[in-house]
């Protein structure tokens, strides 16, 4: 689980991160990513209907919190990330820690 210090929660917060940040695109995720001034890493997901249903997109977001909270902690500079799942992610669970962390070195580095 991620603080409450280290999650986006407003929308404004998400459409600047998507629309002004490196966007990183792969088979089941796009990652979006914008460099912050302060040292505040934060997150945030977007897992629409189309990935499946209740059950189906809670795992999903389970499996990308993971995956981020990992990454954060290791993160020195401030970063704003979005993750946008796609439907594939649904069906690939192997395929999306190794699409993730592609995505997160594409993005960061």
């Amino acid at each position: 689980m991620l603080p409450a210090a280290a999650r986006l929660r407003s929308s404004d917060d998400f459409r600047t991160t998507v629309r002004r940040g490196r966007r990183v695109g792969r088979p089941t995720l796009v990652l979006h990513v914008v460099s912050r001034p302060d040292s505040v890493c934060r997150a945030g997901f977007v897992v629409s209907k189309a990935v499946g249903g209740a059950v189906t997109r809670n795992r999903v977001k389970r499996r990308l919190r993971h995956m981020v909270a990992a990454r954060l902690a290791g993160q020195t500079r401030g970063v704003d990330v979005v993750v946008r799942a796609l439907p594939a992610a649904a069906t690939a669970s192997d395929r999306l820690a190794g699409d993730f962390a592609t995505a997160w070195q594409a993005a960061v580095a």
